[in-house]
Parts: structure tokens; sequence; C-alpha cells
């Protein structure tokens, strides 16, 4: 039997889930679905700068396995850019990052409760967690 499926630890849920071109309007157009673990890698690597060793310590998991959710990732990206697919972000098998000085490595955080009090990225659902089949 295998092993389950750890948790990925994100830092925070998007503001907007729903991409697309805004041209072409068609009922039948397939939608590429991304899991909020591909949005954090992409979020990690590609936003902030960081390496896949880093990314994965951030997300708590091996780096080949954020390495293999980035390049899925970077796939969808891929598909939805060239072939004008909608990307809807949604599903996956994580936690959402509570925010502590103990259980955030990125700091990111830290620095958004402290400005206000409050979790600006996830509208104060700092606990949540997240196990959607996609």
């Amino acid at each position: 039997m295998p092993r389950p499926c750890k948790r990925r630890r994100i830092c925070g849920l998007p503001s907007c889930r729903h991409f697309g071109p805004t041209d072409i309007r068609a009922a039948d157009m397939q939608v590429i679905t991304m899991t909020l673990d591909e949005f954090e890698t992409i979020r990690l690597i590609d936003l902030e700068g960081l390496k896949q060793e880093e990314c994965a310590g951030q997300m708590k998991i091996a780096r080949t396995t954020a390495q293999a959710i980035y390049n899925s990732a970077r796939s969808k990206l891929a598909e939805c850019l060239i072939n004008g697919k909608e990307l809807n972000i949604a599903g996956g098998n994580y936690e959402l990052c509570d925010g502590s000085a103990h259980g955030c490595m990125c700091g990111c955080c830290c620095r958004r409760q402290s400005r206000n009090g409050t979790d600006t990225a996830d509208g104060g659902a700092n606990s949540e967690q997240g196990n959607e089949t996609v």
C-alpha cells in the first residue's frame, strides 16, 4: 500500500482563482485546473525567486516532490497561454500556514499579521486546511 500523500504547506490563498481569455467565450472551452500547491510553487519559485530546495523546505515536502509539482504547474500554465484555455485554481492536498513565528518559515505571513493584526492573504482564515480532490 502506498504511503499517504503529505499535506503541502501554502502561505496564502490566491486573490483570484479563475483566469482565461477575454476575447473568446465558447461554452465548450476546456478548463485546466491548477491545484493550490501547484500555485504555491509558481509563487515561491517564479515570483519570490526561491530555489526548488528552498521552496520544498517552506512547503515541508521533498525537493523532488516540489520539482514535480512545479513542472506540472508550468505545463498547465503553458497549455492555457498557448492554446487559449481557461485556468481555474482549486483543490489539492494542502494546509494553510498558520502565520505563527514557529510555523512559518517564509516570514511573509508574520509580516502581514503584524501590519494590521490580521492575516490579509486569506481573509483571516489562517488555520484552514484543504483536502480537495481535483
